[in-house]
């Protein structure tokens, strides 16, 4: 049995904080599946432990999860990309802060071949472990650029593509014109899109509701993704 000293185990344990995950440039992977994706991803593992060689209990030490499972990776990050228009369609995500939201934005993105995504400095992290988890594996396939969004937006309309963004006051998405590049933007889950980023988009759309009588208020932004994502791909196909 292979015994880890009490600073390995700590050192492992603190990058469930970002503050050491930027520090060490270090994020944890934690499941059978996702540790095999790691191995072909060509991300660099830079320590794996396995529950048979360091036993349950130093597993439940160094996991987050409340059941560790039997494989956990320590993993480099990827190298940031710059924040610059490209051809293609792309996601910008303005502070979106639910780890399970984005983690998921990223699983959509992936299954419909979404160019990349780009984030407001305060979205969750990428490589929080709640993140890593809901990505079920895209988070080695679809990282997430850290930009200033009203720039971003503006770098694309200067490149004459468009930016569209989801507002609950916006054209129906089924009526709007949609082209098949440029920039999506989706809002919070609690505020929507900002206004410094609302002012540079060039359309304004949203997911009309079907239902009778009072219904929800809005979607659940990974949900609204998933819609509008899927339209923009189904007319440009």
């Amino acid at each position: 049995m292979v015994k880890l000293t009490s600073a390995e185990i700590k050192s492992v344990k603190a990058l469930g904080s970002k503050k050491f995950r930027d520090i060490e440039g270090l994020f944890v992977v934690e499941g059978e599946k996702m540790v095999a994706e790691a191995l072909e991803s060509g991300f660099k593992i830079e320590k794996l432990y396995r529950r048979d060689e360091i036993g349950e209990q130093q597993m439940s030490r160094i996991s987050s999860l409340d059941s560790p499972s039997p494989v956990l990776a320590v993993i480099r990050k990827a190298e940031p990309k710059p924040a610059v228009a490209g051809k293609g369609l792309f996601l910008a995500l303005d502070s979106v802060r639910d780890p399970g939201n984005l983690g998921t934005i990223m699983r959509i993105a992936d299954w419909f071949g979404i160019d990349g995504i780009f984030a407001s400095q305060d979205t969750v992290d990428q490589y929080n472990p709640k993140v890593v988890q809901a990505s079920m594996g895209a988070v080695f396939r679809k990282t997430v650029t850290y930009c200033d969004l009203p720039a971003l937006c503006r770098s694309f309309r200067e490149a004459g593509l468009p930016v569209y963004g989801t507002f609950l006051d916006g054209s129906d998405i089924y009526g709007a014109e949609l082209k098949g590049e440029g920039l999506i933007v989706m809002g919070s889950e609690s505020f929507g899109i900002s206004k410094e980023v609302g002012a540079n988009v060039d359309s304004r759309l949203k997911i009309p509701s079907y239902s009778v009588g009072p219904g929800a208020e809005s979607l659940n932004v990974a949900v609204a993704t998933a819609v509008t994502v899927a339209e923009f791909k189904r007319r440009n196909a």
